[in-house]
């Protein structure tokens, strides 16, 4: 059975996080962690060490990519897999699927899967007036401009986020030479805690309180001081979507409320080295982690001018900064989608949002509901598994995707 990769922006097989060429930016799970292939744990922790690296180690991103790029020729020297550099921008369903794509040629499959990763972040509203300063997009070309800019004038640079984007940014400006001040601000001011050596205690998915929000977070909190909130947070992992699944909507709308910033930022931990830099930026007055919120900004001639509440004051603080980067983290809302295949697929019909508005509803074998052949992988399908962004959790996904098109193609 062939296959077809259809990408238009220049990162085949590397996606976003593993363009990156700076060797600051590390992954954020240990090299034995980050097997690309479902049923091979050690394959990547193998492919590393033979090339010098620590399988215990935290690897540089841009080494991950030299690996997926290896898989991937792998695939296409099989002659099973061929490579198209477009952008799917339209697909349509009779029989089969035919995909548009942007060089004006179409493509015919059977089977149709979206995997199309994280997504930009949405506009902040208060910086819709504020022009080329605002960095809507922290992985785009505009970004790299503003970090040389940055590098170069010593310049105030706003962060809108506190979370891993936050992060790589932060490591990027201080590989670049920049020396001036660092802002970043959120709602709660929370920032990725650290990876760190610790007895993994595994825990039974009965002994786990399921169907609400507060009776887990207060398990959780029991759970962290009989064996410490690594080994209690890293516990819940194979249950992860059981227990997303036993919340109602309702619940689920909490947990995104008042628990998310909380889980992410001991879920997602970020390399020793990296906090380790972090830190230090904080404590030489580098960097500013703020919790708050945007109040209003305005384009100066030099810059913008944003004012900023910060949480439990009234009172108000306004600051000039010569860049703002939203670094909020990827597209929450899918009715906010700018990617072309996805906003036909949704104006047509032929997918439908989730219930909570993250991604594409989709049912227990990844398939979309409603739709004939259609199936999503990863970020896309956060509304039914949550846990769904980690190489770990989208390689079993992927394989069991590919398992079922398989026995729909046989039939």
């Amino acid at each position: 059975m062939k296959s077809v990769l259809i990408e238009g922006s220049g990162r085949m097989g590397r996606g976003v996080a593993y363009s990156t060429t700076q060797p600051a930016h590390l992954l954020n799970v240990r090299a034995e962690g980050m097997s690309a292939i479902a049923g091979e744990p050690a394959h990547f922790a193998d492919w590393f060490s033979d090339r010098g690296g620590d399988s215990q180690g935290f690897a540089q991103r841009r080494l991950f990519a030299d690996y997926l790029g290896e898989i991937l020729e792998e695939a296409v020297s099989s002659g099973q897999t061929e490579l198209v550099h477009a952008t799917a921008t339209r697909a349509s369903h009779n029989d089969r699927w035919l995909i548009s794509l942007s060089d004006g040629s179409t493509v015919e499959a059977i089977a149709l899967v979206l995997a199309i990763g994280n997504q930009e972040p949405a506009r902040l509203s208060a910086f819709s007036k504020t022009g080329p300063r605002y960095i809507a997009n922290p992985w785009g070309r505009s970004a790299n401009v503003a970090i040389e800019d940055l590098a170069e004038t010593g310049g105030a640079a706003l962060l809108v986020g506190t979370g891993l984007t936050m992060v790589d940014l932060v490591l990027s400006l201080e590989a670049a030479g920049h020396d001036g001040p660092i802002v970043a601000v959120s709602r709660r001011g929370q920032i990725p805690r650290s990876h760190a050596d610790f007895e993994p205690v595994a825990v039974d998915a009965d002994a786990v309180p399921a169907g609400d929000v507060r009776s887990l977070a207060r398990w959780l909190r029991r759970r962290s001081g009989q064996v410490g909130w690594r080994a209690a947070v890293d516990s819940l992992r194979p249950h992860s979507h059981q227990l997303w699944q036993s919340l109602s909507n309702e619940q689920q709308r909490r947990f995104l409320r008042h628990g998310r910033p909380w889980w992410d930022v001991h879920r997602h931990r970020i390399a020793p080295e990296v906090a380790q830099m972090i830190a230090q930026q904080i404590a030489g007055g580098f960097l500013t982690v703020a919790a708050g919120r945007i109040v209003s900004a305005e384009t100066r001639n030099d810059g913008v001018d944003v004012t900023i509440r910060r949480r439990g004051s009234e009172r108000e603080e306004t600051r000039r900064f010569a860049y703002v980067f939203n670094c909020t983290g990827p597209l929450q809302a899918i009715d906010r989608t700018k990617d072309p295949l996805l906003r036909g697929l949704l104006d047509d019909g032929a997918v439908q949002p989730d219930d909570l508005g993250m991604g594409v509803l989709v049912d227990g074998h990844s398939r979309a509901e409603g739709a004939e052949r259609l199936w999503a992988l990863g970020p896309l399908t956060k509304g039914r598994y949550w846990e769904i962004i980690a190489v770990p959790d989208i390689r079993e996904q992927a394989a069991e995707v590919a398992e079922d098109i398989a026995k729909e193609l046989a039939q």
